[in-house]
């Protein structure tokens, strides 16, 4: 079994409920949740002008291959109804693989780990929260090590 760290989020409609569903799914489809952070209030990322996000990370156990992941994520995305109209534009749901356990693919359908994730604050946050003394595979520094030089000084605020 590996441990993939999801990121869930979105901004569009019911997004409390949207995340429970690809919670639902992902156990469903993809493997055991075994840690859920806390939701995360997050400015929007990329195109700012539109409304603040919700996010969680995800662990979850899978015998999925990381590309089998990311497709099954995918499909996810598409069953609950996410349409690609825009780069960073507001969505429903998005469903990101932050990490695969330790493994590095570059290929056109995945970048693992995500190679933005140094530079988010939104996604290091909560993926600290579960998973703080987990190595990046290829920073070589801990999540926690990440957060405290990353750059992003981007408002998430923990939702209670």
């Amino acid at each position: 079994m590996k441990r993939v760290y999801i990121l869930t989020g979105g901004n569009i409609g019911d997004t409390p409920g949207y995340l429970r569903l690809a919670v639902e799914h992902i156990q469903e489809m993809v493997g055991e949740v075994i840690q859920q952070s806390s939701w995360y209030r997050t400015a929007a990322w990329g195109m700012v002008d539109q409304a603040d996000f919700i996010n969680q990370v995800l662990g979850v156990e899978t015998s999925l291959s990381a590309p089998a992941c990311m497709e099954t994520l995918l499909l996810i995305e598409e069953k609950m109804g996410r349409k690609r109209l825009e780069k960073y534009g507001p969505r429903i749901i998005d469903l990101d693989i932050l990490l695969f356990d330790q493994e590095i693919h570059d290929t056109a359908l995945i970048q693992i780990p995500h190679p933005a994730l140094p530079k988010r604050r939104f996604a290091l946050t909560p993926l600290a929260e579960i998973a703080g003394e987990v190595m990046h595979p290829i920073a070589l520094k801990t999540i926690d090590e990440l957060l405290v030089l990353c750059p992003d000084n981007s408002p998430v605020h923990k939702m209670s």
